[in-house]
């Protein structure tokens, strides 16, 4: 049975929405191709039609995770409400929920000791979403000269770090750190 290339798009997007979310809940060694496939309600055999490898499989959804993640920020930034959109931005990221939910949130508090070892296919998807994420902050706060593309770095640097410690420490410390960088 032929598979029609409509329905053949649809099942790549719900492979690389699944490995997004999966890889940011259980991190890029504890999600199989397996997992990916059976989250996307389709089977191991059907893979290879999509992706050459879990490699490529991975790039795609660390791609997709910055997309979901970051879409909402830059289109308020586009639609002009800025101030708005980076202080939202602030807040959810700073949340106990963004703590809570890797799944759905920013791919970096997830994935970055693991993308630290990998390939450099993989590195570049990851960097490439690092450099969004700093150019979507510098955008909002209407500066992207050097000095403001520096000032958003260290911001993003500070926005992940606090999550990644955050998800690793215990209830009160997680507590105490996004207390501190809500300041």
């Amino acid at each position: 049975m032929r598979v029609s290339q409509a329905e053949k798009d649809r099942s790549h997007a719900r492979i690389v929405d699944s490995a997004a979310r999966l890889l940011r809940e259980r991190g890029v060694e504890n999600t199989s191709v397996t997992d990916v496939m059976s989250d996307a309600g389709l089977t191991h055999g059907g893979f290879y039609r999509h992706f050459d490898s879990k490699d490529a499989l991975t790039a795609a959804a660390v791609q997709a995770a910055f997309d979901q993640f970051l879409r909402p920020l830059e289109d308020r930034i586009a639609a002009g409400d800025s101030d708005a959109a980076l202080a939202q931005f602030r807040t959810l990221y700073l949340s106990q929920g963004h703590v809570e939910h890797a799944g759905m949130g920013c791919p970096v508090p997830s994935l970055a000791s693991e993308i630290g070892r990998a390939g450099p296919a993989l590195k570049d998807a990851f960097g490439a979403g690092v450099r969004r994420s700093i150019a979507a902050l510098a955008a909002g706060a209407g500066d992207t000269s050097p000095d403001g593309m520096a000032a958003a770095a260290r911001e993003f640097a500070m926005l992940a770090g606090a999550v990644m410690l955050a998800r690793a420490a215990g209830q009160q410390t997680a507590h105490d750190i996004l207390a501190a960088c809500k300041t």
